[in-house]
């Protein structure tokens, strides 16, 4: 499945299916970076300034050094063929947002699940979210400079994540990279179809 930027289509086509497809993760494991790589229009960004106020709330082991954070979500676009378009949804990452994920998951198709292995327990959260709402989802595993790099069969093992679930290296700078990790996910969610179809839970299409 070829991608097709509308900037080369002048502007999408309007009879496309749209499809709203979350990224997820611990904080500062990438979202904003990812969404903002891969859209082919101007992100919706909500960072704001970490403050004072988030000392001894917010969780900054191993992400000393970032100084804003995502408060409500981030936005972007990209259109995968002429018949597809992705919406792209970034959830916050901090515990004190996560009661807006519901709002956010609602009408979802899929999701990613963006890991960083120096601290793999910040997306166990993501996944236990989407599991129990059956929503199909996939690991990217963002491989940062100078992190160890582990292969995706380890990380699925300490994750304990099903079998099925399509598990990635990526690196969410590089627009190419992101790409391929949205076309992974566009397959496997077409590959359960039929499964879905068939099994659809209410939780999927309602907070």
């Amino acid at each position: 499945m070829a991608s097709v930027d509308s900037e080369r289509q002048g502007g999408p086509n309007l009879n496309a299916t749209a499809v709203k497809i979350l990224v997820a993760g611990g904080f500062g494991v990438g979202k904003t970076t990812m969404v903002g790589s891969v859209s082919e229009i101007p992100p919706l960004s909500t960072e704001e300034m970490l403050t004072e106020l988030s000392v001894g709330v917010d969780d900054l082991a191993g992400v000393e050094g970032k100084t804003t954070t995502t408060v409500a979500l981030d936005f972007g676009r990209i259109t995968i063929s002429s018949e597809l378009i992705l919406y792209l949804f970034g959830t916050p990452g901090q515990g004190r947002f996560w009661f807006m994920w519901d709002e956010l998951a609602y009408g979802a198709l899929g999701a990613v699940v963006l890991a960083d292995t120096r601290r793999l327990d910040s997306c166990f959260p993501s996944v236990d979210f989407f599991e129990r709402r059956n929503i199909p989802f996939i690991v990217a595993v963002n491989c940062f400079d100078g992190a160890d790099l582990y292969q995706p069969e380890e990380v699925r093992q300490a994750l304990a994540v099903d079998e099925k679930v399509p598990i990635i290296l990526c690196d969410v700078r590089q627009r190419e990279s992101c790409k391929q990790v949205l076309l992974t996910l566009i397959e496997y969610i077409i590959a359960l179809a039929p499964a879905l179809a068939g099994d659809r839970s209410p939780a999927v299409t309602s907070s």
